[in-house]
């Protein structure tokens, strides 16, 4: 069967070129006479697009109960080290791998983004592409050249043509410096990351695009409005469990610890307790902690950490999910959003029974002994 590689060889031309032509982009500045070569080059080849394929396929496939034979590109735009550092993408990426065995998808292939640039002539042969994580636009916009089925992860599509599934940052971060403020802490520390958005190998190599925290937005906000807010008690490295050790042994350096912390993710807040208690340093008798994300091993902690739950793996589900929707025949881009809850245990200090009396909240849920 001949691809869109054999048209842009016969023809002299990239193979972005031939797809967007062959995809009919309204966009493309191609002469009458490059698009009408091309359309008789896929003539001469017996080419289907890849769309008309792909809708033939899910109609057979649909009627067999089956989707065995779709194929998806995982992009994940994190490094095989990045990865192993932050549970969250795993957790995100082990819904996707999951929820396409459940269909029965037997072709995801995994795409990081440094091999990208590789990778992108074979972009078009994929029915959809589910990206995981922040992507520079251009990025995005030449991948959308290749391959105009994506479903974004964790980054707001603004823009019409692409589904995307995010939650709330804002609101998620609210939840955990309220319930601190709710607990009567009021000098509450910030330990954090950096965010950046991904881009190409070429690119980081000359800058690295890093883009506002919202978690530590609204810590700032939040103390600014307490008239609480203390430049001194705020630290950010890189978002990894060996960074959340190192931050907190600075700040237990520097003497005169806060009663609590806001930290921005579990694997920061597993280093941070560590390094308290090498310091003798008790949670939460001495310092409370309110953490973000909710991995497994949040609950395994000791103590259990007190942290907003982020539903990753569902996310990863709802990517496959909405593929297969889109792949179906569905044109109109969805966004989803969704919901974030504050697990209450004991890394706070609060007294859960009476929190449940004071605060019964639809966003909280306690766990463990009253």
């Amino acid at each position: 069967m001949a691809t869109i590689k054999d048209i842009a060889k016969q023809t002299n031309l990239s193979a972005s070129t031939v797809s967007r032509v062959l995809n009919h982009d309204e966009t493309l500045s191609a002469s009458p006479e490059t698009k009408q070569r091309v359309f008789q080059m896929a003539r001469e080849l017996n080419y289907r697009t890849v769309k008309s394929r792909r809708m033939q396929n899910l109609v057979h496939q649909k009627e067999a109960g089956k989707t065995g034979d779709t194929k998806i590109g995982m992009v994940l735009l994190q490094s095989q080290k990045e990865e192993a550092k932050d549970p969250y993408w795993q957790s995100i990426r082990e819904g996707i791998e999951k929820e396409s065995a459940d269909r029965g998808i037997t072709s995801l292939k995994l795409i990081r983004l440094q091999h990208m640039v590789k990778a992108k002539d074979d972009l078009s042969e994929l029915d959809g592409l589910v990206v995981v994580g922040r992507i520079d636009t251009q990025i995005l916009e030449s991948i959308y050249e290749y391959n105009r089925n994506i479903v974004l992860i964790n980054q707001d599509a603004h823009k019409d043509q692409f589904d995307s599934i995010i939650f709330d940052y804002e609101k998620a971060a609210s939840l955990a410096m309220d319930h601190l403020g709710d607990c009567g802490y009021k000098r509450i520390g910030y330990i954090g990351g950096t965010e950046r958005i991904s881009v190409e190998e070429a690119q980081a190599l000359k800058k690295k695009v890093y883009i506002p925290d919202a978690r530590k937005t609204v810590y700032e906000s939040k103390m600014k409005e307490r008239n609480a807010y203390d430049r001194d008690l705020l630290f950010v490295k890189e978002y990894s469990i060996h960074s959340g050790y190192d931050l907190m042994k600075g700040a237990v350096g520097k003497g005169s610890l806060p009663e609590a912390f806001f930290i921005a993710s579990d694997s920061m807040a597993i280093g941070a307790i560590r390094a308290l208690q090498e310091a003798n340093i008790r949670v939460p008798d001495d310092v409370a902690i309110v953490s973000f994300n909710d991995i497994e091993m949040a609950q395994f902690t000791t103590p259990p950490l007190t942290t907003v739950k982020i539903p990753t793996e569902e996310m990863g589900r709802f990517g496959v999910k909405m593929m297969l929707d889109r792949l179906e025949g569905r044109e109109m881009p969805v966004k989803i959003i969704v919901p974030t809850t504050l697990i209450v245990r004991e890394s706070c200090g609060v007294k859960m029974k009476k929190l449940a009396e004071n605060h019964p909240l639809k966003d909280i849920h306690l766990e463990g002994n009253p």
